[in-house]
């Protein structure tokens, strides 16, 4: 599938990260396949580029669960398995939790002004067919309640594993038939920070997230 693969030029960023960007969007649209080899010299020759940035950007790959090495076969597209999904998502569950009882106590009336402005900005996002567009409204709506909970500690932990979690919720928002249950779930976070209930909080946070992954575990039992 590497015969699609167009290098995203950015005058902005080191080429590695450019690389990155490219077989990074090619792995989440799908165009390059789980299980399929990162062939060095073959991304270079293709992307007109030489193996150095090819190699890093493959590093960088690996740090976001998107690629794997195997011995003596070499990196490809690392697969999606339902056990690696409920790590990362348990470890999600967790953090939220967290940033929620945090920010219950400590959101400022212009961040709640600012998580409802997030949430009809992703409802915008969700008339588009950009899914990537989606998925980055619905991490701005989370990053509110993040920087809310007023815990720089607790912020960077959550922007670490950010990548692991990206190519889960990726998946889960390219089916459209969710959108409307996200919405729904989104004004429920909402109502519950508009009341300072950190019960509800909790409950509505961890079903937002259950959703999600009983979807994405369909996904990966199909492509299995």
């Amino acid at each position: 599938m590497t015969e699609n693969l167009t290098l995203q030029m950015d005058d902005y960023l080191p080429l590695r990260d450019v690389v990155f960007n490219t077989l990074r969007e090619a792995i989440l649209k799908g165009e390059l396949k789980p299980g399929e080899r990162l062939m060095e010299m073959h991304l270079a020759t293709k992307l007109g580029v030489s193996r150095t940035p090819i190699r890093e950007a493959i590093r960088m790959l690996e740090h976001e669960g998107l690629a794997v090495t195997i011995p003596r076969k070499g990196a490809q597209v690392a697969k999606m398995t339902e056990k690696d999904l409920q790590d990362v998502l348990e470890v999600r569950d967790a953090l939220d939790a967290l940033a929620v009882v945090c920010a219950c106590e400590r959101m400022t009336d212009a961040q709640f002004v600012e998580l409802k402005e997030a949430m009809k900005a992703f409802e915008d996002a969700t008339k588009t067919d950009d899914v990537r567009h989606i998925v980055e409204a619905d991490e701005a709506f989370h990053d509110v309640i993040y920087a809310a909970a007023a815990n720089p500690k607790l912020e960077n932990i959550i922007n670490s594993a950010r990548e692991q979690m990206y190519r889960y919720r990726y998946e889960y928002v390219k089916n459209p038939s969710v959108y409307a249950q996200l919405i729904s779930e989104h004004k429920s976070i909402i109502e519950g920070f508009g009341a300072r209930d950190v019960d509800f909080l909790k409950s509505i946070m961890h079903t937002h997230l259950a959703n999600q992954i009983n979807a994405v575990r369909e996904v990966i039992r199909e492509q299995d």
